[in-house]
Parts: structure tokens; C-alpha cells; sequence
């Protein structure tokens, strides 16, 4: 289905068109460029809420900066849907988060429009500032770097570091502070509250504009004029707010707020800051989902709703006759309350995603025992292991490639003092659709590697419940241990799910079906597939056998001298980076045991995989079904018997 953009953005194929076009017409194509998204997002999915909240400031930047020669630079990328509209890939954006396609996120080697990749938040105002020092180094007087940053990812501590640094060096950066309450759920903390002091301050914002007409009209005086207007606006913002101003505080200089919606009024005010040398700050108040009242009424369910029906709001779900298995997520968000009832030490953390970690359910339930400590993985962690010396049982969720963040903090603050942290990584292996800054590819090389940490991954949903209830208990502290257990975004393999506790052996993995002259050892959910392998194997006279190991760090090693004392040849297949994953892992005991066996890992690559559905990614990859059953029979040197055979049924979205 081809989307019809409207008479004007159908006319709009660069910035450079944009800026043709009269002021007076800027309305309208912000109409026009809402209505194109809600049109796109409806019939092909992708993020949606963040993008309409921001479509007037869009518009604005590209029709008052030169871009791509003045940098603009997109703070987490869910906001960047109409950039990418109006630099060149309208007519490829029904393409976008589809394998093949344009990604979902800002990405240099896609468009000189694109001038620095994102997808974790945070990071836009450290790169603006080295853009803006690059140039003043370089002599380029008149370029204008600019970032545009949400208020939930000023939480994150490197969001400050850099404000910090950009008011004492010299650059000429614009940071945007798009102020709409909300990261992917509401927004959280003090930074929240202060922002929101400042937005219902009315004496303060109506001296402001008195205070921003006479600025706007410095050209005209000399600079000791200037210096005095400066001190008048400092004393003023200070006097009435009733406290310094954080911003400010850090000397940049602060602007607004504004209406983020007022696209007129934007054009008129960021030509002005164009003039204003330093780096400075512009406030704009916007709301996310903007101009669908559904996505303005529940900004969480409209951040990312799927394919939906427009006119009605409906949003289209698969229709199942019989019943389904869960997310694994909302696995772990029932299994953590139902174990918390039982036990008064348990606590939750999570760093902005309660929703996309089930953690809002305990949030609801306990909220004196769930944490959403805003866009900090840092602090979570250490946070976390904080309230772990104090004798409580702390489940830290984190998605496994924003634990990447906090990679010093699990070792210097858990690992080193031995805290018994419960480290639950959400989205571990292929992401889907929003691509390689989030796909959870390497956190089983980088955990097996600390000392005191046991790595785990379920194979199905009753594995993640035993795992957790075993490390729930108070004898799991007398290891002196911290854990990560990892799983996949999507759904499990069991709909009749809530199985009772049973405990677990640390270290134990198990036996799925003996087999002749191959093994095939599986980490984690992945172990589904080649359950499906050894189906399709078995019409051809193959008989693996297959492992399902649980724990990449301690191995079971009684397991393992089993496996390479009856099979010469072994397959391991995991959902993360086959350098220094459970393969590695596998292959290391091999050699440090003196067997010899020919081995062949199945994994994810050494290269950056796009986006895509899983299923695509791991076909990509060659660890889908057939990609297992084709390794098989690469390792034996048999060939597929060209036969039809029925089709394997798929368990991962």
C-alpha cells in the first residue's frame, strides 16, 4: 500500500525544498507531515507518539538551519520520524524497521542528513559539543551544531556530564530540550519536578518574553548594553523561580519555555539564538502524540502500538483460537510479585522501562518495592547493590544492550564485592526491528568474563520461574554471587505457564534427547529451534542428540565430559556474539580437558546485523531451524534430502 502524501510535502524532497517554500506555509506542511506519519505508522507500524510531538520542531529546524551542513542531531532516534520524511526517504519510509529497509533510528551511512547514529538516549548533547568544538577548531565560524534531547533523557548522568563540560569550553551548540513529561512511560524524579516549576511559572514566563524581545534586539546595542540585558535576565530567571537556574548554573544559557507546537513562533525564536554566541538552551513544551487524540489520552500505548486502524484507534492484534504463550517479560513481571508475596526482602529496579519489563506490574501492586529510577542504568545498578548490603533481594531489570551502560558499575560495585544482585536481562539476542543499538548480542561475553557472576538463560518460561525463585531464597546469598539471567523480547513456548517453583542446581543443565554422532548443545530460548532441527533430521535418518546447557557460567562439566567423550562432533548454537559466547565457553573446556572434537558455533556474527523480524535475523545468521539442521549436515557431510517436508512451526516473534 502506497501512502499519498499531501500537495505540499509531495513537493518536499529535501531540507533544501523546505527552506523554498513561504514561512506562511510552514501550518500547513506540519499538518501534512502528521498526518503522513499517523497515515504510515497505521499500515506499517514503528514508533509513533514521540514522532507527532515533535513535528512543528521538525519543521522548524530544517527550514531555519542549513542542514546537512549545520549538524542536527536527534537525542534516542523515536523522535525522528518527520526528519526522515523531509530529508529524502519519504517515499522509502514505509520500509522503515523492515528487514531491507530504512532503520528506524538516525544512521549516518543512510543519510548525510543523519549526523550522528543514535538509539540509546542521552548521548546528543556529547556529540553536538564535539561537533561544535571540531568547527570552532577548524575556523568554520557561521556552522551551527544543534541537539535535540527529551526531558526523560536529561536523567542519564551522561546528559550532564556534557552540559557540564559544554559551559566551560568555548562552542557555539543550541541544545533543544523537547519538555513533554514522558520517555517511553511518564518521566520520573526531581529533574521532572523542576522542569515542571518552570513550565507553571507565569510571572516568570510572562517577564521572560519581555525579557527575550529586548535580546532579540542586542544587534542594536553595544556590548556593555548587552552585559547589562545578560545580568537583568539572570536576576530575573533567579528572583522568580525563587532559586538559581540549573541550567543556567552550568552557563548555558536558557530560553523558554516555548510552545514546541507554535511552528511560526519556533522559526522566529531559533533565528534568533542563531545570533546569540555560546551554547545555549531553548525549553520547548510539547506534547507527545500530538494531533491523535488516542496517542495524547495514553502516551504509553501509542509510544510503539503496532499496526493500527486510524479512523477508529483500534489497534490490530493477532487473533488466537487456542491459548498463547506469554512474553517472557511479562513472565518475569508476574513471577517477581507472586515470589515477592512470599518474601518480604525482594525489591525491583528498572531504569525508565517498567512497561517494556513488566516491572509496572510489582509497580502497581508494591510501589514501595519497585523502582523506576528514570533513564540511569548506572545508578540502577548501584542503587541495586546499595540496598543488597543491606540484607534485601534486589532484581535489577535491565535490557541486555543498555546493561552495556553500566558495564563498570556490575563489576566495581557488585561484582568485586561479592552483592548477590539478581541481574534480569530483558531483549538479550536479536532485537527485531529497532536494529543493532539494540540488539542484546553481547552480554554473555561480557558477564561469563567477571569473576563471581553465574550466567543463565531460560529455555522456556518455567526455567525463568525456577531460576528466579532459586535465587530468591536466602541460601543463594551464601554464594556470594551475583547473577545475570537473560531471554528474548517475544513470547515463550508454554501457555499453561505458572508451573510450581521447583529449585534449581547452579550450574545443571539438562538432557533433551540422546542422539548418534552429533550433539547439538543450545543456550537459552534459542533451544526451541533445535528442538524443531532434530524433527526435520529425523525424516532424513539423522539422529542428533541435544543439550539444553541453562548456564554459560559455572558450565556442567559432568555434562560436558559426557558430550565429548560419545560425540567427536558438536554444534553449539546461542542467540548472542559467537567471539567470547557460550560456543567460546564450550570450546575452551574442550581444549583445557584435552578432548578433541570438531566443533561448530552458531551465533551471531562478528559484523553488524541490521534490523529485521528475529526469525529474519537468525535465518541471516544461519541459526533458524534449518540453518541448525544445514550445519548438521555440513558437520556430518551428509546432504538435505530433496523431499517435501512440513512446515516447522516458528517459536520466536
Amino acid at each position: 500500500m502506497k501512502i499519498t502524501p499531501g500537495k505540499i510535502l509531495a513537493q518536499i524532497n529535501s531540507p533544501e525544498d523546505l527552506r523554498n517554500r513561504d514561512r506562511s506555509e510552514l501550518i500547513q506542511i506540519c499538518d501534512e507531515l502528521r498526518q503522513y506519519i499517523i497515515d504510515d505508522v497505521s499500515v506499517f507500524g514503528g514508533h509513533f507518539g514521540a514522532s507527532l510531538g515533535v513535528v512543528e520542531l521538525s519543521v522548524a529546524l530544517h527550514y531555519v538551519f542549513n542542514t546537512p551542513t549545520d549538524n542536527l542531531v536527534w537525542d534516542v532516534g523515536h523522535q525522528a520520524y518527520g526528519h526522515k520524511i523531509l530529508t529524502g526517504r519519504r517515499d522509502v519510509f514505509h520500509t522503515n524497521r523492515l528487514y531491507g529497509g530504512i532503520s528506524g533510528f538516525p544512521k549516518r551511512k543512510e543519510s548525510k542528513y543523519d549526523a550522528f547514529g543514535v538509539g540509546h538516549s542521552s548521548t546528543s548533547i556529547s556529540a553536538a559539543l564535539g561537533m561544535s568544538v571540531a568547527s570552532q577548531y577548524k575556523g568554520e565560524k557561521n556552522r551551527q551544531h544543534v541537539a535535540v534531547i527529551g526531558d526523560g533523557s536529561m536523567t542519564a548522568g551522561m546528559a550532564f556530564e556534557a552540559m557540564n563540560h559544554a559551559g566551560d569550553i568555548p562552542n557555539n551548540m543550541i541544545i533543544i530540550l523537547n519538555d513533554n513529561c514522558m520517555a517511553i512511560d511518564p518521566n520520573v524524579g526531581a529533574l521532572k519536578e523542576y522542569l515542571t516549576d518552570i513550565t507553571t511559572s507565569h510571572t516568570y514566563n510572562r517577564v521572560k518574553d519581555e525579557v527575550w524581545n529586548l535580546l532579540g534586539k542586542m544587534s542594536k546595542f553595544g556590548k556593555s548594553a548587552q552585559d547589562i540585558v545578560s545580568k537583568i535576565e539572570n536576576g530575573l530567571k533567579a528572583t522568580l523561580l525563587n532559586q538559581s537556574n540549573l541550567f543556567e548554573s552550568l552557563n548555558l544559557r536558557y530560553f523558554g519555555p516555548i510552545d514546541g507546537h507554535d511552528v511560526e513562533y519556533m522559526v522566529t525564536v531559533l533565528n534568533d539564538l542563531k545570533d546569540i554566541p555560546g551554547p545555549k538552551i531553548l525549553h520547548c513544551i510539547t506534547t507527545k502524540g500530538k494531533g491523535y487524540a488516542l496517542a495524547e489520552k495514553d502516551q504509553t500505548l501509542w509510544h510503539a502500538p503496532g499496526k493500527f486502524d486510524k479512523i477508529t484507534g483500534e489497534i490490530k492484534k493477532k487473533v488466537f483460537t487456542t491459548p498463547q504463550p506469554p512474553k517472557y517479560q511479562d513472565v518475569f513481571g508476574n513471577t517477581i510479585v507472586e515470589l515477592a508475596e512470599k518474601n518480604s526482602k525482594i525489591m525491583g529496579v528498572t531504569p525508565a522501562m517498567p512497561s517494556g519489563s513488566s516491572l509496572n506490574i510489582m509497580m502497581k501492586t508494591m510501589p514501595d518495592r519497585a523502582f523506576d529510577v528514570g533513564i540511569a542504568e548506572q545508578h540502577a545498578v548501584t542503587f541495586s547493590a546499595g540496598m543488597a548490603t543491606q540484607g534485601l533481594t534486589v532484581f535489577c531489570n535491565i535490557y541486555s544492550s543498555f546493561m552495556q551502560r553500566a558495564y563498570d558499575q556490575v563489576v566495581h560495585d557488585v561484582a568485586i564485592q561479592e552483592l548477590p544482585v539478581i541481574f534480569c536481562l530483558d531483549r538479550a539476542g536479536f532485537a527485531g526491528a529497532d536494529g543493532p543499538t539494540h540488539h542484546g548480542a553481547y552480554d554473555l561475553a561480557y558477564m561469563r568474563c567477571i569473576p563471581n557472576m553465574i550466567v543463565f538463560s531460560p529455555m522456556n518460561e518455567k526455567e525463568l520461574r525456577d531460576i528466579m525463585f532459586t535465587v530468591s531464597q536466602d541460601d543463594f546469598k551464601d554464594l556470594k554471587q551475583c547473577i545475570s539471567i537473560r531471554y528474548p523480547r517475544g513470547e515463550g513456548v508454554m501457555p499453561e505457564w505458572r508451573t510450581p517453583f521447583e529449585k534449581m542446581e547452579i550450574g545443571k543443565g539438562r538432557k533433551i534427547k540422546d542422539g548418534e554422532n552429533v550433539a547439538i548443545l543450545t543456550l537459552g530460548h534459542i533451544g526451541n529451534y533445535a528442538v524443531e532441527t532434530c524433527k526435520i533430521l529425523e525424516k532424513e535418518g539423522i539422529n542428533p542428540a541435544h543439550y539444553d546447557m541453562r548456564f554459560v557460567k559455572p558450565l556442567d562439566e559432568v555434562m560436558l565430559h559426557e558430550i565429548f567423550q560419545n560425540y567427536d562432533k558438536v554444534i553449539t548454537v546461542e542467540d548472542g556474539c559467537i567471539q567470547g559466547g557460550f560456543g567460546s565457553a564450550v570450546a575452551e573446556f574442550m581444549l583445557d580437558h584435552n578432548y578433541s572434537a570438531q566443533i561448530k558455533r552458531l551465533g551471531i556474527p562478528d559484523r553488524i546485523v541490521e534490523h529485521g523480524e528475529q526469525i529474519e535475523l537468525h535465518r541471516e545468521c544461519g541459526f533458524d531451524p534449518e540453518g541448525i539442521a544445514e550445519a548438521v549436515r555440513a558437520i556430518l557431510g551428509t546432504k538435505k534430502i530433496q523431499q517435501k517436508t512440513e512446515d516447522v512451526k516458528l517459536v520466536l516473534n
